[in-house]
């Protein structure tokens, strides 16, 4: 990053960056960007009390490893509870890889990859050839793999598009766009963690980016609300389309999320009218709105941020106006009977794109391509 200014204007950037009332902190794909408002600090440099000066920059070239999104190394290491840095707390790199989760129809799958890395570690410890052997099992796996995941159940399904170890929104986000700047706050004093909002680019085009966040583990899980965004996640979601119809970006939507919080407090802040002011206001949004379900599409807080003109599915993942679970609580008084409800309903993206509620399935080939290795 490279400093601007003058004096002790510019050796304090830094700290300036980890002050909230000193300035404001913007998250790219680049590094940061800072922006003083500070009247005191422009008149003490000679400036005119209360004009903008911008304290850093990002620098251009090629991108080193110190300067990558979303957590610079340069950082120390540990949480930062003040200033405008907190925010980007939330989703630095995990310190240990998240463990491996397998569902049970996926026994027959870590079996084949057992058995090749055995083969593996004998080729490399005596020496011998087994390519052939290898190949073989490779084959084998592929084929397996094929069979299980084109054949899977709507409540394996629903158990794949659960899965803890899924990509979450900002795992897409980060993955697709050559930049991206998160953007916070409902302009009504409230900043819901389990609703993320920026914008990015792609191929030199400019995007506003909606989404609900999971977490990647426990802590995350608990300070998003296991991705159900309150009130005021769904009003901060309608603030940036209408930010996005003002400067014409087309909105991209994604939801991931079990419902809309239904506890008591969403319930005082308004739950029903946030949602249902969304479903009317995004009919009247005059930029192109795609909306992709990319993990669980749970009832009107799917829905709050769902209404485009295209809706998109990913392979293994579901749409429901009522998980399975409840619906057969209801129906038959009993959870037991969730694998009945799951098949009633039809949640998966081959049912719903035979119905019509979608528009196209994303293939999992397709997802896969963006995350190597």
């Amino acid at each position: 990053m490279e400093l601007l200014g003058t004096g002790t204007a510019a050796a304090s950037a830094s700290a300036g960056l980890r002050s909230a009332s000193n300035g404001i902190v913007m998250q790219c794909a680049g590094g940061l960007v800072g922006a003083s408002f500070n009247g005191a600090a422009a008149a003490a440099a000679g400036g005119r009390r209360g004009s903008v000066r911008v304290v850093a920059k990002i620098k251009k070239g090629k991108m080193g490893p110190e300067e990558e999104y979303p957590w610079p190394d340069k950082f120390p290491p540990g949480e930062i509870t003040d200033g405008a840095l907190k925010y980007l707390n939330r989703f630095k790199p995990m310190p240990n890889p998240p463990k491996p989760v397998t569902l049970p129809f996926e026994r027959p799958i870590v079996e084949l990859e057992n058995k090749i890395d055995e083969v593996r570690e004998l080729a490399n410890k005596t020496g011998l050839d087994f390519t052939e052997q290898i190949a073989e099992l490779e084959v084998r796996y592929d084929q397996v793999r094929r069979e299980l995941y084109g054949a899977l159940t709507p409540m394996q399904r629903l158990s794949v598009a659960r899965h803890p170890n899924r990509p979450t929104f900002l795992d897409h986000v980060l993955n697709i766009t050559d930049s991206w700047i998160e953007l916070h706050g409902d302009r009504g004093g409230f900043d819901d963690p389990a609703m993320v909002c920026g914008i990015g680019s792609m191929d030199g085009m400019g995007f506003v980016f909606i989404g609900q966040q999971k977490g990647r583990n426990t802590k995350e899980n608990i300070h998003r609300n296991f991705a159900m965004p309150m009130p005021n996640g769904y009003r901060k979601a309608l603030r940036f389309m209408r930010h996005a119809e003002k400067f014409g970006f087309p909105v991209l939507t994604f939801i991931d999320t079990p419902g809309a919080y239904a506890g008591v407090k969403a319930e005082e802040l308004g739950q029903g009218e946030a949602i249902a002011f969304n479903l009317r206001e995004m009919f009247g949004i005059n930029v192109p709105i795609i909306a992709t379900v990319i993990g669980e599409g749970g009832s009107g807080g799917a829905l709050a941020i769902g209404c485009g003109n295209k809706m998109l599915m990913l392979e293994n993942a579901v749409y429901y106006v009522a998980s399975p679970e409840a619906c057969a609580a209801i129906l038959w008084k009993t959870s037991a009977a969730a694998p009945k409800a799951a098949e009633a309903l039809r949640i998966t993206a081959q049912e719903l794109h035979k119905l019509g509620v979608v528009d196209d399935i994303i293939p999992v080939w397709l997802v896969d391509s963006y995350y190597p290795g």
